[in-house]
């Protein structure tokens, strides 16, 4: 059949720009306008790809398998705009499993009507985060330590004066990548009710002489203007790094130099400014930027307990059509594993079904034996992170500074 010419010109404006969403779900309809659903379908995977949640794609991808697994060639069906409520990781896929018909099954196959867990994602800046540590899986050891080092003095400000203690100063995080940090200091936010302002080093760091200090500056003015805040500052070792270490970089000096100024309480006024970083080395963290007043409390953030991999498993499938997973016996199967990891075998095991869907014709949900196949081709990405963890635990431990990492690693048997 030879193309339409408007459907090869979106094509081609596709080939250069793949990440068009909205023109891919344009050629999709056009080719299923022209009963052509096997090249439809190819596209509606892609789509689904780059946004499992999208509305509209799964409609076409239900016209698409129905005609296909149907043999009739159907009238063409309008593809609504959808609401807003219902794009992107808002999607109604009860809705959309009910309109497939039987083929679902009950999601889980424990499913108690257990409260989902709030999900690590995009947090509004400036917006009292909507979730809070009661919502963050396991992590119990994690919890207890920001209680009573944070939380405690915070809600009772009294008993603080009292002991001589306060919350002031800075909070590290630190432990293994894809442990979810991020999403525990967004929870304290919400506990706190207080602003959650999240930075990267990219938005901190400038090639220009003086712009990376006067960015970090504005960073924590915008801070103070919005306080009560917790100023989240990822991959801080990136940022105070250890000026013994940097000999041959003069403008680094000057970036650790000013982080140093802005923690310290004689030279800013941080009240209601609650500064927590995040590091999956701390060691290569600058000593002055962990003496009392900036990071000089660290908690260790580790590889998701039992409880914490199946709420993390349950998020991550249930935007998604499942039938009779088995959460616990996937974290059984899961020990070491990051959320990352978690992250990765679920997003594995729904293209695995998506592939069988594409081949049968038939839209089928995501089922054990796909978590099976996935989990036979991911391992755990953190064993070089250990690796380096455990040199640092016997031959650099000498103020203790990680003996919680020790007795983590020994309790684990990774030492």
């Amino acid at each position: 059949m030879t193309d339409d010419p408007v459907i090869t010109e979106l094509l081609t404006v596709l080939e250069q720009n793949p990440e068009l969403l909205s023109l891919r779900l344009r050629v999709v309809e056009l080719l299923a306008d022209r009963e052509r659903y096997a090249d439809a379908l190819t596209h509606c995977a892609t789509a689904l790809g780059q946004d499992p949640g999208n509305a509209v794609a799964m409609t076409l991808l239900q016209r698409c398998s129905a005609a296909l697994a149907g043999g009739a060639s159907p009238a063409p069906v309008a593809v609504p705009e959808a609401p807003e409520s219902m794009r992107g990781n808002g999607f109604d896929w009860a809705a959309a499993e009910a309109e497939v018909g039987d083929i679902i099954k009950p999601a889980f196959v424990d499913d108690d009507g257990e409260p989902l867990a709030a999900a690590e994602g995009d947090v509004d800046l400036f917006q009292p985060p909507k979730i809070s540590l009661s919502e963050v899986g396991g992590m119990e050891n994690v919890k207890r330590q920001l209680e009573l080092s944070l939380l405690g003095p915070l809600r009772n400000p009294e008993l603080a004066k009292a002991f001589g203690t306060s919350a002031r100063g800075g909070l590290l995080l630190y432990g293994p990548p894809g442990c979810g940090k991020t999403f525990i200091a967004s929870a304290v936010a919400g506990e706190l009710g207080a602003n959650f302002y999240p930075i990267e080093i990219a938005e901190i760091l400038d090639i220009h002489l003086g712009a990376s200090e006067r960015n970090l500056h504005q960073i924590f003015e915008v801070a103070r203007r919005n306080a009560p805040c917790v100023l989240f500052i990822d991959e801080v070792d990136a940022l105070g790094y250890k000026r013994s270490q940097l000999s041959g970089s003069a403008g680094l000096r000057t970036v650790v130099n000013q982080l140093l100024t802005e923690m310290d309480s004689a030279t800013g006024d941080n009240e209601g400014v609650y500064i927590l970083g995040a590091t999956n080395h701390p060691w290569d963290i600058d000593v002055a930027l962990r003496r009392p007043g900036r990071f000089d409390r660290m908690i260790l953030v580790t590889l998701p307990d039992p409880d914490a991999r199946v709420s993390i498993l349950r998020h991550h499938l249930k935007d998604r059509p499942v039938e009779g997973i088995d959460l616990k016996a996937i974290a059984l199967r899961t020990d070491g594993f990051s959320g990352a990891d978690l992250a990765h075998i679920a997003t594995s095991a729904t293209q695995l079904a998506m592939a069988d869907s594409l081949r049968a014709g038939a839209v089928r949900p995501i089922r054990m034996s796909d978590i099976d196949q996935a989990l036979t081709q991911i391992r755990p990405s953190t064993n070089a992170w250990f690796e380096s963890a455990r040199n640092v635990v016997e031959f650099a431990n000498n103020d203790g500074a990680y003996d919680e990492l020790a007795t983590y690693m020994k309790r684990m048997k990774l030492r």
